[in-house]
């Protein structure tokens, strides 16, 4: 896969401890997709206390039922099925307590079918060029061509053919994950640059890592900072 990057400032407030500051590096990441950055890296991590209340606050803030949903089950891919599931079920333990509280939240649509006309890898292969900015090989995928079709065909196809959660918003819950996770640099470099490809700025990236330092840990906040200063430099560079 052909890594693009980039040059951005990322500002000495960047780090800011207080809410204040943080909502304004934020301005251009809309409430939403805010709320999307904890929700996933507290899925990826496994924290299912904090999950809970990030949970509540994706509702109070817009977020549907089903964009939650998806976005939890999107995070099987890099997270593991384990994880995703625990997700789940706070998540569902969560929409029970709501309930039972008279609190009605949106349920939001439900995915469509697959356009017709076209196989999960044909859809998963267009998926995945478009979002990394060109067609996607090398040495790994010759080396192991199964895991090739895999990408294709379940995770781009199956999963980002999904209509019901926008593009921005599954690399939002990427990003956010793999920053929260350890040993995967390659990969949130990767996702970064994606994330770019469909349209998210330098700005609206750097208010994803103010989020990711100040609702989710300093440490997290940091390492995605760095790569995506790095990926912004490269990408200026082209």
């Amino acid at each position: 896969m052909k890594i693009f990057a980039p040059v951005f400032m990322i500002v000495a407030l960047l780090f800011s401890n207080t809410t204040l500051e943080a909502q304004e590096m934020n301005k251009d990441l809309n409430a939403k997709q805010q709320a999307i950055v904890p929700i996933a890296a507290f899925t990826a991590s496994g924290d299912l206390d904090r999950l809970k209340p990030a949970l509540s606050d994706g509702l109070e803030a817009g977020l549907t039922v089903n964009e939650i949903k998806e976005v939890l089950v999107q995070l099987y891919a890099y997270a593991g099925f384990p994880r995703s599931l625990n997700a789940l079920g706070v998540f569902m333990e969560l929409m029970k307590e709501r309930e039972a509280q008279g609190l009605k939240d949106e349920p939001g649509p439900e995915a469509n079918p697959l356009p017709a006309g076209k196989t999960r890898l044909e859809l998963g292969a267009a998926n995945q060029t478009t979002l990394a900015g060109g067609p996607v090989g090398g040495p790994l995928y010759d080396f192991a061509p199964a895991v090739d079709v895999f990408l294709k065909d379940h995770l781009f196809g199956d999963i980002f053919g999904r209509d019901n959660l926008d593009f921005q918003s599954r690399e939002i819950a990427t990003v956010a994950a793999l920053a929260n996770m350890e040993g995967v640099r390659p990969q949130l470099q990767a996702h970064f640059n994606i994330s770019m490809n469909t349209g998210l700025t330098g700005s609206q990236l750097t208010g994803l890592v103010t989020v990711l330092d100040d609702k989710v840990s300093p440490e997290a906040g940091r390492k995605a900072a760095e790569i995506l200063d790095v990926v912004l430099k490269d990408r200026a560079s082209k």
